[in-house]
């Protein structure tokens, strides 16, 4: 096989054919890298999808706790991700993927992100801009599956808001409202708006590669 990341094929099915460059490509290479060793101890991948969700959620209670706690937020969240990347590879490198790992992963990965914008609400941020950061990462993913949908399978375009981005965000500000308290609040609402922000752009190149797919 001339590919010399084969396994990365999977990923780029299901985001249009789109190669992962960047911090996604980055962020892949790492999440193999972890996923072997736990193929080769027959680690089941819906159990990983499902520690991914329970972590993520149990994010919630300590980003609202103040003081330090949301350093501990920040931490469930990252591992959360990884758990989530982890699946998926898993899935992928011990021939396991299914159509019900699919849809597990799907309602576990959309869960924990609107819990992830919410954990920047509950650290002290303003509400408006976690509740638009969430929804607009609901909205990306929705327009990525009814294109699918559609027939359209190659619509070729990395975001600057897909998931890892939006996780990255979500657990850098959390980190930033636990180290510095005092202004917990302020780094929270940056939080929202940088989330909303990139959700925004990346919704806008999602749209301007389908509008360049349908009309190929």
């Amino acid at each position: 096989m001339t590919d010399p990341e084969p396994e990365f094929g999977d990923w780029s099915s299901l985001h249009g054919d789109a190669s992962p460059t960047g911090i996604v490509g980055a962020w892949l290479r790492f999440v193999y890298m972890v996923a072997r060793p736990l193929v080769r101890l027959g680690v089941s991948p819906n159990a990983v999808t499902l520690a991914g969700l329970v972590l993520g959620v149990g994010a919630l209670w300590p980003a609202g706790a103040g003081s330090r706690w949301p350093l501990l937020a920040a931490a469930l969240i990252g591992v959360s991700a990884l758990l989530d990347g982890l699946d998926g590879a898993v899935a992928v490198l011990s021939d396991k993927v299914t159509e019900l790992g699919r849809r597990l992963d799907h309602v576990c990965d959309r869960t924990t992100e609107v819990g992830f914008a919410v954990c920047l609400w509950l650290a002290g941020g303003l509400l408006p801009w976690s509740l638009a950061g969430a929804l607009l990462a609901l909205i990306h993913e929705g327009v990525r599956s009814w294109a699918r949908s559609r027939g359209v399978t190659s619509i070729g375009v990395v975001t600057v808001s897909e998931r890892p981005t939006r996780v990255l965000v979500s657990a850098m500000f959390v980190l930033a409202a636990g180290v510095y308290p005092e202004s917990a609040a302020d780094w929270a609402t940056m939080g929202g708006i940088v989330l909303t922000g990139a959700g925004l752009l990346g919704l806008g190149q999602l749209i301007l590669a389908m509008r360049r797919a349908f009309s190929e």
